[in-house]
């Protein structure tokens, strides 16, 4: 099973953050989405703030150690982790992704 995780952050964390993924491997493969501004209620209040979108591409195998590992690094008390489970995707692009979350791969 593969996963786009999706992942918001304070702008200045997102790189850091997706590289350490990449690195860990437990990432494939990190797009960082700049710009956004977010607005949500947040202990009664309403609050608003600029964030980057992290689009993470993982396995189903991966996520629980992905999903730790954010929660550990995250500056948020309660990250947006979100998983979406994807049925199809260019078969090169799969064995590509398998392969990037293989410890020894390079």
């Amino acid at each position: 099973m593969s996963l786009v995780v999706l992942v918001t952050l304070p702008p200045e964390r997102a790189l850091d953050l997706a590289r350490i993924l990449v690195s860990e491997h437990l990432a494939g493969c990190v797009n960082i989405v700049p710009g956004l501004q977010s607005v949500y209620r947040w202990h009664g209040d309403v609050a608003e703030d600029p964030e980057s979108l992290l689009l993470i591409k993982t396995s189903g195998e991966q996520y629980p150690d992905l999903e730790a590992r954010i929660k550990a690094l995250h500056p948020y008390e309660v990250p947006e982790i979100i998983a979406l489970q994807y049925d199809r995707a260019l078969p090169e692009f799969q064995a590509w992704l398998r392969g990037a979350l293989e410890p020894g791969s390079r």
